[in-house]
């Protein structure tokens, strides 16, 4: 049995994207976050933005193995916005990611299921409209060694196509590799 060391997700911010219904406006927001702390602060720039809106309802996954997640309504009806954006995270297979949805109420109602609608297609066209990567599941490691072994650890380096993500050559080294998840048994 083959483990999967692979995830999908997105490097960068997708352009916000608009979908009406009934004269409100739900404008989707999507994106990369490592940490709470990256999503609180998205979440609070977009209120800025945004002052004069209703609603600023979102989800968010993090993690590769251990999943982290959250799912808002924002004063909206219970799951009628956070899990709808949420299912749509899960549908496409992403992680590390934050979608927005911030909406501006048009003077029209629209009942529990137009809001579901509205929320997880807002959702699914900034997916939709974004670059979607597939990235690998690294181990780091930490090499100490002394300065009179340099040749021997470079050469192991290069010879295993290992990744130096970060390095101090002085009388005492240390050299900081990435490893593919499926490759740290073979590498040690």
């Amino acid at each position: 049995m083959t483990e999967n060391d692979t995830y999908k997700t997105i490097e960068t911010a997708t352009e916000p994207v608009l979908f009406k219904d009934k004269n409100s406006k739900f404008f989707g927001y999507l994106f990369p976050v490592l940490n709470k702390d990256s999503v609180k602060h998205y979440i609070e720039t977009l209120e800025k933005e945004h002052h004069a809106a209703r609603h600023w309802c979102y989800a968010y996954q993090l993690g590769t193995e251990t999943i982290t997640y959250r799912a808002n309504d924002d004063g909206e009806p219970s799951n009628s916005a956070g899990l709808p954006i949420y299912g749509q995270i899960q549908s496409f297979g992403v992680t590390n990611v934050l979608i927005v949805v911030v909406r501006y109420f048009g003077g029209v109602k629209l009942g529990v299921g137009g809001l579901i609608n509205a929320y997880r297609t807002a959702a699914q066209m900034v997916l939709e409209a974004s670059t979607i990567i597939e990235k690998t599941i690294n181990i780091d490691y930490l090499i100490i060694f002394d300065y009179k072994n340099m040749n021997t650890v470079m050469r192991i380096i290069k010879e295993k196509k290992l990744n130096i993500i970060n390095q101090k050559l002085e009388m005492d080294c240390q050299i900081t590799i990435s490893v593919r998840k499926k490759r740290c048994r073979i590498c040690f």
